[in-house]
């Protein structure tokens, strides 16, 4: 009865490969609406530079639409990431992927720590760009805008030097 117990609580990793192709199908989803999204920002662009058709404000929301395609794209990244982790964590390692010279250090996942790390540094970059989004809306007119803003990139580098520092440890002299 306990083997038929343990097997039964063994096989069960398997149920992370709902998961794993959920982040797939989502990974997938976003690179493609991200994709079209991008397309069609080039034949809005197409039409107001080349074609002469005024939109008020254009500037402003191409860039607006390209911080929320790269925003996109991370987030699809982590679902990757995070797909490709579990995988490897509970139900086999990627030979192929790991005799790849592409795959860089993307799938040497060998703990939940090692993917932990990976994904908080995509999530800091997802927080980062919406963050820079989010500041192509203030209007300065108060100084108190401008003293929030000011600290608001004080945080957000801050952020990124400790993230940048936790990546590197420190070596013995």
């Amino acid at each position: 009865m306990k083997s038929f117990f343990e097997n039964i609580l063994w096989g069960s990793r398997y149920m992370t490969l709902l998961a794993v192709w959920s982040c797939i199908i989502g990974m997938t989803l976003l690179f493609t609406l991200s994709a079209i999204d991008m397309g069609k920002l080039l034949l809005e662009f197409i039409d107001v530079y080349f074609l002469g058709h005024d939109v008020p404000d254009f500037h402003t929301q191409v860039v607006s639409h390209v911080i929320t395609a790269v925003d996109d794209f991370l987030l699809a990244m982590v679902l990757l990431i995070f797909g490709l982790g579990v995988y490897e964590l509970h139900i086999d390692k990627i030979d192929c992927a790991r005799d790849n010279q592409a795959a860089g250090k993307l799938l040497k996942i060998e703990s939940l720590d090692d993917l932990k790390d990976r994904l908080g540094k995509v999530i800091l970059m997802i927080l980062v760009v919406a963050f820079f989004k989010n500041v192509l809306h203030v209007k300065f007119d108060d100084p108190l805008n401008i003293l929030y803003m000011g600290g608001g990139i004080f945080l957000v580098s801050l952020a990124l030097y400790f993230g940048h520092k936790a990546g590197h440890k420190a070596e013995p002299k």
